[in-house]
């Protein structure tokens, strides 16, 4: 299996895409660590993973990422409890609809937290745990940090200026990111969802003229699902992207083609 003795953490496990790579990383030999907000979301999903081992692949560490103290409390338990972290998928996530002339500055800045704010906090503080690992060890290891980006990110959405402004962050400091670690052997990359169907679109996508509006707008001619962004973005952190760093990869059915 791809993940065997590997530490993960997942932050916005509780639900969507998030659930998904804790699942999938579980599945393929993982401990699985899943940060989020809400502690009866992180339960079902550690429950859904455990009932079918004999040893529990998967706890959970209730926080709010966009809180530096928080995030170091969850660093500072990452290093007492497990010693070291191999990988790193930064997913929380969530957006707010708006017009940019109407956005309130109190908008503006949470969508900034929730979306950016929360990358850089816990990839500097775990990742300086990632980096100081690296240096223990007499051959460089795999480890790999993903974010999780969006189509909007290469796109601006409508009337979503505050979200996509932040996720274009997210692409680049990705970017910057990847430069920093690579001498230490820890790989970089962001993956960039198009429209997938998760609980944070479940209430636009019951709207049947915005459903049909991104049908006939992706080449593939339909939503994307959670699992299939979670397979990409298992593959990036895994060794079969060993060659990989400092890239963004764009899963969008072919939105952006059209």
């Amino acid at each position: 299996m791809r993940f065997s003795q590997t530490i993960a953490l997942i932050t916005g496990a509780g639900s969507g895409i998030g659930k998904e790579v804790a699942i999938r990383l579980a599945g393929e030999g993982a401990r699985v660590v899943l940060v989020g907000r809400t502690k009866s979301k992180l339960e079902a999903v550690a429950n859904e993973i455990n009932r079918t081992k004999r040893i529990p692949m998967a706890e959970i560490f209730p926080a709010d990422v966009t809180d530096e103290e928080d995030v170091k409390e969850l660093s500072d338990y990452i290093n007492v409890h497990f010693g070291d972290l191999h990988i790193l998928i930064n997913n929380a996530g969530g957006a707010k609809n708006s017009k940019i002339l109407d956005t309130t500055e109190e908008d503006w800045d949470d969508v900034q937290k929730t979306n950016l704010r929360s990358v850089f906090l816990v990839s500097k503080m775990l990742g300086n745990l990632m980096v100081t690992k690296a240096k223990e060890e007499s051959g460089l290891q795999g480890r790999a940090i993903v974010n999780v980006a969006s189509l909007s990110g290469h796109q601006a959405g409508q009337f979503l200026p505050h979200y996509s402004a932040a996720k274009a962050g997210v692409i680049n400091f990705t970017r910057a990111l990847a430069l920093e670690l690579a001498p230490y052997g820890i790989r970089v990359n962001s993956v960039s969802p198009g429209f997938i169907e998760t609980p944070l679109t479940e209430q636009g996508l019951q709207n049947d003229k915005f459903v049909k509006a991104i049908e006939r707008n992706t080449a593939l001619k339909r939503i994307g699902k959670a699992t299939e962004i979670a397979n990409v973005i298992a593959f990036v952190a895994s060794e079969e992207a060993s060659y990989m760093t400092g890239s963004d990869v764009l899963v969008d059915g072919g939105w952006l083609i059209k």
